[in-house]
């Protein structure tokens, strides 16, 4: 045997070709046979040898189907015998793997044959014929599919299987096919426990192996059943039924319900069956479910009651775990959602399986404390996620520490651990693959719980990544077919397909989404139900952070899909487990609440019943903080899960914001919260810090949430800044979620000033801030809710409002927009309105930051704001009075800045705006350097103006026309002030009118700079208007502002003002409101006659010149009547000035080149010097030049004058009323009465002699005689002693006061002018001598003004004034004013002595008559130089005017003079008055030289012409020389004697003369004669007597000296004895009597005897008197004629 066996070896080693194979082949059965027979021998080692050989032979594939029957019947012989049991299953195993020739019978019992070993005693074998009948089985089924592959190609046309038709008929399938239906088909039946009907000689089999013969079929060979009908038939026909038969005891079975209850006993659940039934479900599930979906759909009902409660654990936890492999095949779960819950009558399979996991978790937690079964009861099939009241077990509560290290899930006193079953994504089961184990293991705590929860979150993850990755794949898809439509070129046939594909790509979408929805619909309540549960039981991180991952991805698919409720509720689970238990917040109490089953939530304040009141307890605090509320009790504690889940939150917002939708409420609420609970504050732009909680218990916090916050805050900062890219609609989810979040910390925050929650605020700004580039879609929501944020009342909310809503402005503006902002003026105005907006807001805190930010755009964008500049003007404009002094000037900054720098980048339309605000600031009084600051930077904008005057002209015609033609397309009128005038003009007229309101202001410095500013302008830039629009600047500007002005200054309170705020003293002429207007007016009214002088040229032309004029000499007239010295003054001066009394220049006239002859110039009177110019008058203090400058031959030039005579009467006229009405005497006096000034009179009458300059030629009587009285009243105004040191001269210096001078400088002009005119206007020569003459006797006799007492400057020295007489009036000093209008007499009558008038008019003899006042005072006059010059005056005219008498002496013009000129001669020469007692000897002889001189006067031009002369007046004239040669005889001895008695001269002048005309010519009456003899005799006798006293008197004396009187007597009388010897020497002999001769000589012998006297003196005197007796010592030659009597 073991020969042949080795010749068979070497045969086959030899064998060449196939052809000795083939033939080999052929004859098998022979060379096979040699081995059978030795097999049957039954010996052991020829049994192992025969077997080697025949498993030889097979590996070479000689084995021929023949040979193959006959090995298997030998093999079945050896099994039979029990013989070589391995080595059987060894060459069955090869016969049938080598080669596919054994078929049919043969195969069936080579198959039976194994089954038959594997139920052998011996284990080995048992094993080993085990795995042989798995591999066999596998190769029955691999030959089939080898068939398939084979004829593949062969297109063959399945015949159609009835569905009841007879199990054999299998007819048309292949061979191995065939073979593999009949093995499947009987392990069906096996296992069913009925015949096979194939595998014949079966003994015995089990249910186990068969059962998993089946699935490893099921499992490695689907696609045989997918692809045959006869199988398909199989599956669904035996298989199913037979799986749902087997189930049968699982299902009816109740743990722990009492078997006496059921009718018959329940079979148990068997293990090792129950967990191979669920693998074969769980592959018949994943690989036939197309084929099968009714049997699936019990499958999985049944799956899903294993789960409950009340089965036994084992079976609970391998239906887990079969669940757990459907879950993490996404694919089929679709399918099971398409299949069940989306068929209208079919089990909603997917929804219950999700539902029963999460009851499955929930059981478990509800695991009831022994002995409670009625828990157990309740617990029955709880879907919902509710709450069930089981009693908390506390003694679990208080497990030690360290269990709580493992990772486990506690709830409620239950805890389970968590093991790690399964990496994640796969379902790794452990009790499924016990196939070893025939008793239910026993179950590990929280084995079930870990992988239900695995089942849960790889359910999530599976569905999740499945539907979003078909949508992206559709999103792409409808992108890319949508860009391919729109790009393909125009062939109708093209276009077709590609909307034919658009249209099935829409219809699969539709399809798609549906599924999507419904799979998400039937899952998330039962998900949510367990994942909330589980992430509040979690005690672990990781597990946790699973948990959390599943909430987010599922509500970022619900957001995709658009399933908003369970978006919301997903959301909603996060945001609750992010905030501490029983938190109160109003945000989750939304609709998605009630969709959450049964859980509870309320308003604020109230605790709730939440998804678990006690699961924190194991858990770590981390931070305390307070909690949000309006009246926050206590403090809450965050745990670390919060944070973790407040970590999920930001991830969710951040990621998947594009579908949070209106769920960014909930986001947001419950992020406010927990940033408000640990702390965080916003800075600047919007992101939170951590800051230090304001009030109530600080927020503590632990070291490792401090680390965290700042991580925290970044990923707060950088959720919103990835809003960015969010598209337009998801952005205003976001943006409305702020605001009605923020709306909500509003309403917390009113009524009380805690510190707001600033978080929604903060994020509002941080969302702007970084959707900068497409801001216009969010800018209104956005902005239009800060401005509410603005008006909070609370002053934190406030500013962070303001904060945020400046900082958007400025980005914004700063933001590099595209297209820029300056080609996008609708964005600029957009971004800018807000800021207008915040005007309205009356905060102060808010208009401040308002401003401040004005002024930052301005420092960094002011060059670019264009058409936005009125509204940031309107914003510093917008500032109200009362707002505070640091809001108006920061706002007032702000328009310096403008003004400074910007006025040229900004449109011109904009430059009244500017001129508007700055006005505004001016009439701000809080702050009086910004008034006065504003003024300032009016007068730089007319600067401005006037320099780029062109541009801006240009600019604002364009405009006008351009709105001219909107308006005539509207049909409306074109509205703006001062409308007709071009818009140049309106600028410059919104100029004026701004100026002219300030110069109203209450405040004097205000109003006083606005007016120096306006008049300023005006002067400066007033060339610039046209020639039309000065009628309005006189109307509307200047006289409107004159009225106001006016009105203000004649109502104003002349209360005094004690200080000017603080302490500034203010000076007495300012100290009330009066003064103070006074200032104002005077300003005003100066300002305005410069401009009527200044530009008169361009006025005059103006249509109502004159009525301008009268308006304007109304305003003087009523200035100059104003009861203020001040105001009054200034009135005239403003006078002159319009009188072009004072020069101006004009300023169209270059100043280099002076302008030539035709240019008219405005008059200068009197010489053009320098300072003159520049100064307001040309004042000149002395006379000689003021009248000299009248005097020169030709009048001063006059051009550029007013032609229009009426204008010049229109101004005397009102001169005069001025004059009558001011210097007319008060009816009554009183402390108040006014009476005006010495200035003001002066500069009113200095203003006359220009005004006569152009109206003498209408100048008449009537008018001289006004003249007359203003002159004469003007000079009577007393003085304010409070005044007078100022004005008056010392008593002593006699110089006019200026008053004085002019009055007298007015009548020299009239007096001038008289002289060169016609003929006609000389009779004004008497009139202006009265004049003159009253003005004379006021040297003697002062004025009295009205009724009022005058003290006289003689008699009121300044102590006496200052202390006696607070208010008394002073009259001036006149008397130099008096001496020198008596030289101007003088002066005038030598010129005009002759004139007809001065003759007819007796001017002579009032002059005289005048003089004679003074000259009869003599030594009383108050001033001795009055009578000197009235004397030297009288001379003077006398010799002019005695001569001019003697030629009219017929006409007897002069006859009344005479008498007047003889009593004036006798009051002087013989004056009562006493000279004062210290006139000096020398004074005395000056004195006395003047009474000779009149004497002399005497002599020469009256005595010779005493024919001219009336008798009685030669006959006075004698009479007084008589008097003056014969003074000297008086009786008594006075003082007043002694002193007339030194008149030794004037006796001596008074002698001669009457001795020379007594003796000198024929005596034309005896009379005179008589009376000059009678005149010596009595003196000679006279002298006799002294001389003969005074001898006697001396003897008897003796040595005593005589009185002085005596003495000084006999001097005298010595004196007149040598005088009368002398003049009768020098008298012609012949008239000299001789009577008086005797008299003479007889004194001779008494004068002798006087010799002895021992005064000095008299010896002197007798000396002197008796020389001339000498020429007595020989007579005469001549003879002695006698006179006659």
């Amino acid at each position: 045997m073991v020969g042949f066996q080795r010749v068979l070896q070497n045969e086959m080693k030899t064998l060449g070709g196939s052809l000795r194979v083939t033939a080999l082949k052929d004859n098998s059965s022979e060379v096979v046979q040699p081995f059978l027979m030795g097999c049957g021998t039954k010996e052991p080692k020829i049994t192992q040898l025969c077997l080697a050989a025949i498993q030889r032979l097979m590996s070479h594939e000689v084995v021929s189907e023949t040979a193959a029957g006959n090995i298997i019947n030998m093999l079945w012989q050896l099994m039979e015998n029990s013989l070589e049991e391995l080595k059987l299953l060894q060459t069955v195993l090869v016969l049938l793997t080598t080669n596919t020739v054994v078929h049919d019978e043969a195969l069936s019992k080579a198959i039976v044959l194994c089954f038959r070993l594997h139920f052998t005693k011996d284990n080995i074998t048992n094993n080993t014929a085990a795995a042989t009948v798995r591999q066999v089985v596998t190769v029955v089924f691999e030959r089939m599919v080898a068939e398939d592959e084979r004829h593949r190609d062969i297109i063959e046309q399945p015949v159609l299987v009835q569905g009841n038709s007879n199990r054999r008929s299998v007819s048309t399938l292949k061979p191995c096919a065939k073979d593999a239906y009949m093995l499947f088909q009987d392990l069906c039946q096996l296992v069913n426990a009925d015949a096979p009907y194939w595998l014949v000689g079966m003994t015995e089999m089990t249910r186990t192996f068969g059962l998993e013969l089946l699935e490893s079929v099921l499992n490695d060979f689907p696609q045989v059943f997918l692809q045959h009908q006869e199988f398909s038939f199989l599956l669904k026909e035996r298989v199913c039924p037979l799986v749902i038969k087997l189930f049968s005891p699982n299902i009816k079975f109740r743990q722990g319900s009492s078997t006496s209850s059921s009718p018959a006993p329940v079979e148990k659940p068997y293990f090792p069956i129950c967990m191979r039934l669920l693998r074969v479900v769980s592959v018949l599930i994943k690989q036939f479910y197309s084929l099968l979906v009714t049997e699936c759909e019990i499958f999985l009902s049944l799956l899903v009651k294993f789960l409950d409660a009340d089965k036994p654990q084992w079976l609970r936890a391998v239906a887990v775990e079969s669940i757990h492999r459907l879950c993490v095949q996404p694919q089929l779960l679709r399918s099971f959602c398409q299949s069940y819950d989306m068929k209208q009558h079919s089990t909603k399979v997917f929804r219950d399986i999700v539902n029963a996991l999460g009851s499955f978790i929930q059981s478990l937690f509800l695991v009831p404390p022994t002995g409670n079964p009625a828990t157990t009861n309740q617990a029955g099939n709880n879907n919902s996620a509710g709450p069930v009241s089981a009693p908390a077990n506390s003694g679990m509560l208080g497990i030690g520490g360290g269990v709580t290290l493992l990772p486990a899930f506690e709830y409620r006193g239950t805890w389970i651990p968590i093991l790690t079953v399964t990496v994640q994504g796969s379902a790794k089961a452990t009790y499924l693959e016990m196939l070893d184990k025939v008793e239910p293991p026993t179950i590990p705590e929280g084995y079930a719980m870990s992988v239900a929860f695995h089942c849960l979150l790889d359910l999530v993850r599976g569905i999740t990544t499945m539907i979003e990755g078909e949508l992206g794949e559709v999103e792409t898809e409808c992108l890319t077919t949508t860009t391919e439509a729109v790009s393909s070129p125009t062939q109708s046939s093209s276009e077709q397909q590609e909307f034919q594909s658009t249209s099935d790509q829409m219809d699969k979408e539709i399809v798609s989404r549906a599924v999507w929805e419904e799979m998400v619909n039937a899952c998330w309540c039962g998900l949510l139900a367990a994942l909330s549960l589980l992430l509040d039981a979690s005690t672990d991180e990781a597990a946790t952070e699973n948990i959390l991952k599943a909430e987010l991805t599922m509500a970022a698919l619900c957001g995709r899909l658009g399933l908003v409720t369970s978006r919301d509720a997903f959301i909603t689970a996060m945001c609750k487990g992010s905030l501490p238990p029983h938190y109160a917040l109003t945000v989750l109490n939304t609709t998605t609440a009630a969709t959450l089953s049964n859980k509870s939530y309320s308003i604020q304040g109230q605790n709730v019943m939440m998804i678990s009141p006690s699961s924190e307890s194991h858990q770590q605090v981390v931070a305390v903080g307070q909690p949000l509320a309006v009246q926050p009790q206590g403090t809450v504690m965050l745990t670390s899960k919060n944070i973790q889940c407040m970590r999920t939150l930001l991830n969710l917002a951040h990621c998947h914001g594009a579908v949070l939708g209106t769920s960014w409420q909930l986001v947001l609420a419950t992020l406010q919260h927990l940033v408000w609970i640990l702390g965080l504050k916003p800075s600047s732009g919007g992101a939170l810090k951590p800051g230090r909680a304001v009030e109530g218990p600080s927020t503590v916090l632990t070291t490792a949430v401090m680390t965290d916050l700042p991580v925290i805050s970044n990923i707060l900062s950088r959720l919103f800044e990835s809003s960015q890219y969010l598209d337009d609609v998801s952005l205003h989810h976001l943006i409305n979620a702020l605001c009605s979040l923020s709306l909500e910390a509003m309403d917390m925050a009113y009524g009380n000033n805690k510190e707001p929650s600033l978080f929604a605020v903060a994020k509002l700004l941080e969302t702007g801030l970084v959707n900068m580039h497409r801001i216009e879609i969010l800018w209104r929501p956005l902005t239009g809710h800060l401005l509410e944020v603005c008006q909070h009342p609370n002053s934190r909310m406030r500013e962070w409002g303001a904060e945020a809503l400046t900082s958007l402005i400025k980005a914004g503006l700063t933001f590099n927009h595209d297209p820029p902002l300056s080609q996008n003026q609708r964005l600029q105005l957009l971004l800018l309105n807000p800021l207008k907006e915040m005007s309205s807001i009356n905060h102060p805190d808010i208009r401040l930051k308002q401003l401040e930010c004005v002024l930052q755009i301005l420092q960094s964008q002011g060059d670019s704001l264009g058409p936005g500049w009125p509204l940031v003007l309107g914003v510093m404009g917008a500032i109200r009075n009362d707002q505070g002094e640091s809001l108006i000037r920061t706002a007032f900054q702000c328009l310096q800045l403008v003004v400074t720098d910007f006025l040229p980048t900004m449109p011109c339309t904009c430059l009244q705006i500017v001129v508007d605000v700055a006005g505004s600031f001016g009439l701000h009084n809080q702050e009086l350097n910004i008034s006065l600051t504003s003024i300032g930077l009016l007068w730089n904008i007319s600067d401005y103006f006037f320099q780029r005057g062109e541009t801006i002209e240009k600019e604002l015609n364009k405009e006008e026309a351009a709105q001219q033609k909107q308006a005539e397309e509207k049909g409306v009128v074109l509205n703006r002030p001062f409308h007709p005038a071009p818009p140049f003009d309106c600028l410059w007229l919104c100029l004026y009118a701004k100026l002219g309101e300030l110069c109203v202001d209450p405040r004097p410095a205000v109003r006083k700079s606005a007016g120096q500013t306006l008049f300023s302008t005006i002067g400066a830039h007033g060339t610039l208007l046209q020639h039309s629009t000065w009628h309005t600047v006189i109307w509307k500007v200047l006289f409107h502002l004159l009225d106001r002005v006016r009105e203000s200054s004649t109502t104003a309170d002349k209360e005094k003002i004690e200080s000017g705020g603080g302490n500034i003293l203010i000076h007495h002429s300012r100290d009330t409101a009066e003064k103070q207007w006074a200032e104002t007016w005077v300003l005003t009214l100066a300002g305005v006659a410069r401009i009527f002088n200044t530009r008169r040229y361009l006025l005059q032309p103006l249509g109502d010149f004159s009525r301008a004029w009268d308006v304007l000499l109304d305003h003087i007239q009523s200035a100059a009547l104003s009861k203020n010295n001040e105001v009054s003054l200034a009135a005239l001066k403003s006078f002159q000035e319009i009188l072009q009394i004072v020069s101006p220049v004009r300023d169209s006239d270059k100043p280099e080149t002076p302008p030539a002859v035709n240019v008219p110039v405005p008059v200068l009177i009197g010489s053009i010097s320098g300072p003159g110019l520049n100064r307001p008058f040309v004042r000149t203090d002395s006379i000689g030049e003021r009248l000299g400058r009248y005097s020169s031959s030709e009048p001063p030039i006059v051009t550029d004058e007013l032609e229009d005579l009426n204008l010049w009467w229109a101004a005397w006229n009102t001169w005069y009323r001025i004059g009558s009405e001011s210097t007319k005497p008060p009816v009554t006096f009183d402390k108040l009465t006014f009476i005006p000034s010495q200035p003001f009179l002066t500069a009113l009458i200095q203003i006359f002699p220009a005004l006569y300059q152009h109206i003498k030629t209408g100048f008449n009587m009537d008018d001289l005689q006004k003249l007359g009285v203003i002159l004469h009243s003007a000079v009577s105004v007393p003085i304010s002693s409070d005044a007078s040191p100022f004005i008056l001269p010392s008593y002593t210096e006699a110089v006019l006061t200026s008053l004085q001078e002019a009055v007298l400088t007015a009548l020299d002009v009239l007096q001038k002018a008289i002289c060169i005119g016609p003929e006609n206007m000389q009779i004004m020569y008497p009139a202006i001598f009265d004049q003159l003459l009253a003005f004379v006797e006021f040297s003697c006799k002062p004025p009295q003004y009205g009724q009022l007492e005058t003290k006289h400057i003689a008699n009121a020295k300044y102590n006496q004034i200052q202390l006696f007489a607070p208010a008394e009036w002073v009259a001036l000093n006149y008397v130099p004013f008096a001496e020198r209008s008596l030289e101007v007499v003088v002066d005038l009558y030598q010129k005009t002595a002759c004139h007809k008038a001065v003759v007819n008019e007796k001017v002579l003899q009032n002059i005289i008559k005048t003089l004679r006042v003074p000259l009869s005072l003599k030594y009383s006059c108050p001033s001795e130089s009055t009578w000197k010059l009235a004397v030297s005056s009288l001379l003077k005219v006398l010799s002019i005017g005695l001569p001019v008498a003697r030629q009219h002496a017929s006409s007897g013009k002069f006859d009344s003079m005479w008498p007047e000129l003889a009593n004036t001669f006798e009051d002087f020469l013989f004056t009562k008055s006493i000279p004062p007692d210290n006139l000096s000897i020398q004074e005395f002889q000056r004195n006395e030289s003047i009474d000779v001189e009149v004497v002399q006067l005497i002599s020469t031009e009256i005595l010779p012409y005493a024919n001219f002369i009336p008798k009685e007046f030669v006959g006075q004239i004698m009479t007084m020389l008589n008097k003056g040669s014969i003074h000297s005889q008086s009786s008594s001895f006075t003082e007043a004697e002694i002193d007339i008695r030194l008149r030794e001269e004037f006796s001596k002048m008074c002698f001669e003369t009457l001795l020379q005309f007594s003796f000198s010519n024929k005596v034309t009456t005896p009379q005179e004669g008589y009376i000059s003899r009678m005149a010596l005799s009595v003196l000679l006798k006279r002298s006799q007597d002294v001389l003969h006293r005074y001898i006697e008197d001396e003897r008897l004396s003796g040595k005593c000296p005589l009185p002085r009187q005596q003495v000084t007597e006999i001097i005298f009388v010595l004196k007149a004895v040598s005088t009368l010897i002398d003049s009768l020497k020098k008298t012609q002999p012949e008239n000299v009597d001789g009577n008086t001769w005797a008299q003479v000589i007889a004194l001779y012998p008494t004068l002798v005897e006087c010799i002895t006297c021992s005064s000095s003196e008299v010896c002197s005197a007798l000396k002197e008197a008796l020389v001339p007796f000498k020429d007595f010592m020989q007579p005469p030659a001549s003879k002695v004629q006698n006179g006659e009597s």
